[in-house]
């Protein structure tokens, strides 16, 4: 069917601004991905998954500006010992970054593969992405796998010593930054994935995670700072027999952030855990859309998304669990709730359960409230100042979402970043 004429103009606008790289051995695969891009159009507010966020400013062929901010507040996970790789305004800066050598892992950038007609990452380069287009249409996913400039291939064979930190500065007000990389976990095999920083004024970037049997990756995400910043991610995993995955994602400031995680759970007895923690002050929109499908036996699944929202802020949580035909014994649990400490934020939410299997175990559930009245009377009551009971609710609130982080140092980290950023703005 032929794209409505609002949109096809759209599309070709914003790919008018746009240059496929030199391609190497990923050329079919970018290719591919700009005629899917070209078939189903950049999204508009009539699709159903974009229905709660507005897409203009993702799409436009002129860059919004974001206002770069200073501070001489340490970056977060600064205090751990990391490899780090680093982008400016989505480019690899190689003074900045650490030697790509770590013991059971190799690191190629992406230019690095685009020149070689063999290697690993062409097997899997866009792959996912495309698998994740079925059977929801994902079209800046395509646009990255299509136009991406710049970014990494991990091959993890061991288990390395430190963590991956991959590190993203903004240093120019009209920065677009178009990032994909490519990360494959062997059998056995496991890492654990940083990543922080304001990025680009405006940013779009694409993960694409392959875990082999018995394989296992950690991912912990912080999304802050810059607040004028816009950005859309997107991460597609795929997962093995016994293998798992769990990612976390903090989010304390940005004009306007979307997080798309589409997980396959392809092995018998994998374990998938996805979750988020985000705190937004005014001009906030934040929006998390979850895909996961079971298509194994006895497989897991855990969504934990939590929002604090003030001043006229907007949370958005679309989660789905698909439960394939065949994939018995599945555990699928999904929560999304939001604390609103105003009468002007919203929170909109869209869980979904679709199960074709008889033997299982799937929930779902989402609410949205304020500070619990009799728990800040305890605390007021034992002297506690009204903003500080406050925060400590807020963090409490937010306790679930963090404690799917497996590092406690890590998870402590967060926990006094949010901390900071509560302080901050009380």
């Amino acid at each position: 069917m032929a794209l409505p004429d609002v949109k096809q103009s759209a599309t070709e606008a914003r790919l008018a601004t746009l240059r496929m790289p030199e391609a190497g051995c990923t050329r079919e695969a970018r290719e591919a991905a700009l005629a899917r891009l070209r078939a189903m159009g950049l999204p508009g507010r009539r699709d159903e998954y974009w229905k709660y966020t507005r897409p203009d400013t993702l799409i436009s062929p002129e860059v919004p500006v974001a206002e770069v901010f200073h501070t001489d507040e340490p970056m977060v996970f600064d205090g751990f010992d990391r490899l780090k790789i680093v982008f400016v305004d989505g480019v690899f800066s190689p003074e900045d970054s650490d030697d790509l050598t770590l013991e059971g892992v190799s690191i190629d950038r992406l230019e690095d593969i685009c020149c070689k007609d063999i290697h690993w990452a062409k097997q899997l380069y866009g792959v996912l992405e495309e698998r994740g287009q079925t059977p929801v249409q994902r079209p800046l996913a395509a646009m990255n796998t299509a136009f991406a400039q710049d970014g990494v291939a991990i091959h993890v064979t061991g288990k390395p010593s430190k963590p991956i930190s991959l590190i993203y500065r903004h240093d120019s007000e009209t920065s677009d930054a178009i990032l994909h990389h490519v990360i494959r976990v062997e059998s056995g095999a496991e890492v654990t994935i940083l990543e922080n920083g304001p990025a680009a004024s405006r940013f779009n970037k694409c993960i694409e995670i392959d875990i082999a049997d018995r394989g296992t990756l950690h991912h912990v995400r912080a999304q802050g700072r810059d607040h004028q910043r816009r950005a859309a991610t997107h991460m597609f995993t795929r997962l093995g027999k016994e293998s798992v995955y769990k990612s976390f994602t903090l989010t304390v400031n940005g004009v306007l952030t979307r997080n798309e995680q589409v997980v396959e759970l392809t092995g018998d007895d994998a374990v998938a855990h996805v979750a988020g923690a985000c705190v937004g002050d005014g001009d906030f929109h934040h929006d998390d859309t979850v895909f996961i499908t079971h298509d194994a036996v006895n497989c897991e699944s855990r969504q934990v998304f939590k929002k604090v929202l003030r001043n006229g802020a907007t949370g958005v949580f679309q989660g789905k669990i698909l439960v394939k035909e065949g994939a018995q014994k599945t555990d699928g649990y999904q929560i999304s709730q939001s604390l609103l400490l105003d009468d002007d934020s919203q929170f909109l939410a869209k869980p979904e359960l679709e199960i074709y299997a008889d033997d299982v175990a799937c929930s779902h559930g989402s609410t949205s409230g304020a500070i619990d009245e009799t728990a800040m009377f305890y605390l007021r009551s034992r002297g506690v100042p009204a903003k500080e009971a406050t925060n400590m609710l807020t963090l409490a609130f937010l306790a679930e979402a963090v404690e799917e982080i497996e590092d406690e140092a890590l998870a402590e980290d967060i926990v006094s970043r949010l901390e900071g950023w509560l302080a901050r703005h009380s």
